[in-house]
This record gives structure tokens, C-alpha cells and sequence, in this order.
């Protein structure tokens, strides 16, 4: 099987050591987060945490399109996270990313970056509302996504568990993760604000980040608010129906 792999300048003299962690990813290392469908892992590289995030292998068309027709999922990563570090947007620093495939498919593929350590993630702001500062955070991640928008940077999975956060005394850092799906360019009024439509189902949460954004942007509140919130039931709509389906295809296939 083919291999390609790509290594920031500032860790070439660690290559050896990324090797053998990917060559024995399956006995190595420490699980980490979710491992429903990707496997994530922690390694220890001197003072640093690294962490190594295994795609799994795509489906027979999709091999054939990332073996021809489209990067994968590791090098868009590796490719948005240094985007993202010139446009001084956080994201945890890209190290490298390896690809495995045959004459004519695309196998796995890893995602190598520093493991970034931080104090919540949004998805805490959805289920504790009793978090100090709650609404000055909620804010700030808010002013953070608006920032976003004002760079061209569409993140297509901005969703709960995709952003860290680092508290800081106050001085609140926001760091994007799982960076596979992004899109740069000039974004317009609608698609702005269809961008939050994944990230809560509290009423609360998005007038607040409504009034928020008003600010920001200098656009009206109500507009904000009632895109916002349609498109949060919009998705959520979609989602649950997403869910009663794969409920249903796994019940079918005990049979």
C-alpha cells in the first residue's frame, strides 16, 4: 500500500517518531474522546502531547474519489488548521498528516496536532448554565464566530463539542477542532446566520448570541433572532428524523 505523509518543518526532526505511531497506531498510545467513528489517541513526544486522529476507511465510491478526485479528510484538516493560523484563528497546531492507498483506492488516513488542553468546550455551555461568567462566555464565543465570519471562514461543523475553550482569568480563547469541513470565502447575511443553527436547542442561548451578533454586525435583532432560531428547528428537525431512522435500520438488521 502507498504511503504519502506530510510533516511541519517545526517537528522533521520527530519523523521517526510519527512512523512508528502510525505504523502502530492499533497497540500504541492512549484512546481519547469520542470513538464512535474516527479513533482518536494521545502519544507523548518530550514535553508535548500530540494528539492522532484515525479517519476510517470511506466507502467504496468515496475511496475512488479521494484516490483521484478530492483531498481527504487529513490533509483538508492539516491544510485548514495552517489557513486558520494565518488568519491568527485558534485551532490546536497542525504537525502532519499521512495517507495509505493502492493502485486505484484510498484507504486510512491520520491527522496529526498538538493536543491543546482547555477548560470547557461549548457543548458544556448547553447543559450547565450555572458555569461563572455563563453569559459573558456564551458572548464572547459569539464576537469569536462573528470574527469567523468576517475572515471568509465558513466552518461547516460548528457544533457543540468543535470548540474549545480556555478561560484565561477572563481573556477567553476560542480553538476550532475537527476542521475537515470549512469553506473561505465572503459570506452573506443568511449564511452567517444559518452557522448557528447546530449549536444549541436552548430558546435562551440563541437570543443571546442573537443580540450579540446585532452588535457585532450592526444588523437588527429580530431579523438575527428569527433566522437563528427558524434554522435551529430546522435542523434539529432533521436531525431527530435522522435518528428515528438509523433506530430503525439497526432494528431491521437484527432480522
Amino acid at each position: 500500500m502507498k504511503g504519502n505523509k506530510i510533516i511541519h518543518s517545526r517537528y522533521n526532526k520527530h519523523e521517526l517518531f510519527f512512523d512508528d505511531i502510525i505504523e502502530n497506531f492499533d497497540t500504541k498510545g492512549e484512546n481519547f474522546g469520542n470513538q464512535d467513528r474516527n479513533s482518536l489517541k494521545l502519544f507523548q513526544l518530550e514535553d508535548k502531547t500530540v494528539n492522532v486522529k484515525s479517519f476510517r476507511v470511506p466507502s467504496i465510491i468515496n475511496q475512488i474519489a479521494y484516490r483521484f478526485f478530492r483531498k481527504s479528510k487529513a490533509q483538508r484538516s492539516y491544510e485548514y488548521a495552517n489557513k486558520l493560523m494565518d488568519l491568527n484563528i485558534g485551532t490546536p497546531l497542525p504537525i502532519a498528516y499521512y495517507e495509505f492507498k493502492t493502485l486505484f483506492l484510498f484507504k486510512k488516513s491520520f491527522y496529526i496536532s498538538e493536543q491543546l488542553d482547555c477548560e470547557l468546550t461549548y457543548r458544556e455551555l448547553t447543559t450547565d448554565f450555572s458555569i461563572p461568567n455563563y453569559q459573558a462566555i456564551l458572548r464572547a464565543f459569539t464576537r469569536f464566530t462573528f470574527e469567523l465570519h468576517e475572515k471568509g471562514v465558513h466552518f461547516l461543523d460548528h457544533s457543540p463539542g468543535n470548540t474549545l475553550i480556555q478561560l484565561n482569568n477572563g481573556d477567553y480563547k476560542f480553538y476550532l477542532v475537527d476542521l475537515n469541513r470549512m469553506e473561505f470565502k465572503t459570506l452573506d447575511f443568511e449564511t452567517r446566520i444559518k452557522n448557528f443553527s447546530r449549536l444549541t436547542t436552548h430558546k435562551s442561548m440563541v437570543e443571546i448570541m442573537s443580540d450579540e451578533y446585532a452588535k457585532c454586525s450592526g444588523e437588527n435583532f429580530n431579523a438575527i433572532f428569527d433566522l437563528m432560531w427558524g434554522e435551529t428547528l430546522v435542523f434539529q428537525k432533521k436531525y431527530h428524523r435522522k435518528q428515528q431512522l438509523k433506530k430503525k435500520i439497526k432494528f431491521w438488521k437484527r432480522y
